[in-house]
């Protein structure tokens, strides 16, 4: 399997995106941070997360180092740029108008 259950394509992007805006964070605190926020309900497999890092890096939207983590050991460190805040906000309203629409079709009492 490529890509998470049950994620709308190019919802992983977001969720990196978001994940990240904050603070640069490593690929397993990436993972961890998406698992937690979402109560578990999300469980992205460290495999999916790494084509969209490559991509998103690629556009520009993010960048890499490396650094130490907590542990010690060395990781790649990926955090937002510019460019990415800006696709970010843009992402985020898109996936507004889109949840709205869903909800709106899911919601209705009409057959």
């Amino acid at each position: 399997m490529g890509k998470p259950s049950g994620l709308v394509q190019g919802t992983l992007d977001l969720l990196i995106l978001k994940t990240i805006s904050l603070e640069p964070k490593h690929g397993w605190a990436i993972v961890q941070r998406i698992q937690q926020v979402s109560a578990e309900v999300l469980q992205v497999q460290q495999g999916s997360l790494y084509p969209p890092l490559h991509r998103l890096e690629q556009q520009g939207w993010i960048k890499a180092h490396w650094s130490e983590t907590e542990g010690g050991r060395k990781a790649k460190f990926y955090s937002l740029t510019r460019a990415g805040r800006t696709q970010m906000e843009k992402e985020l309203a898109n996936w507004d108008r889109l949840s709205t629409a869903i909800n709106t079709v899911v919601q209705t009492n009409e057959a």
